[in-house]
């Protein structure tokens, strides 16, 4: 098993920037892909951010491409997502997830198995 827990959430105001954070432990050699989602109120979940354990492998949501940068620390097991230049449209509640393997489905949840409690992240005007 793998647990996941996210940090650095808050409130934020437009313009700003936060960074999350999302350590793993347990079996984390059994991870090969960390992802960010995110669920805002009323909304259905979507997809934010991917990366590869080796780091070589980056994929963006349009809404987020230019302003977040996810990025991963192998040693402490952390996942980071630096998120710039937000709007009141991108808060939300955020979700790390963790899988053994890549897939062209990374933007769908059902491809990951573990996942963290999610924190919230929330941007006034």
């Amino acid at each position: 098993q793998v647990q996941l827990v996210e940090s650095g959430g808050g409130l934020v105001q437009a313009g700003g920037s936060l960074r999350l954070s999302c350590a793993a432990s347990g079996r984390t050699l059994s991870i090969d892909r960390m992802v960010w989602f995110r669920q805002a109120p009323g909304k259905e979940r979507e997809f934010v951010a991917a990366i590869s354990r080796s780091g070589g492998y980056l994929y963006y949501a349009d809404s987020v491409k230019g302003r977040f940068a996810i990025s991963i620390d192998n040693a402490k097991n952390t996942v980071y997502l630096q998120a710039n230049s937000l709007t009141p449209e991108d808060t939300a509640v955020y979700y790390c997830a963790a899988g053994p393997y890549a897939s062209p489905n990374y933007y769908r949840g059902e491809t990951y198995d573990y996942w963290g409690q999610g924190i919230q992240v929330t941007v006034s005007s």
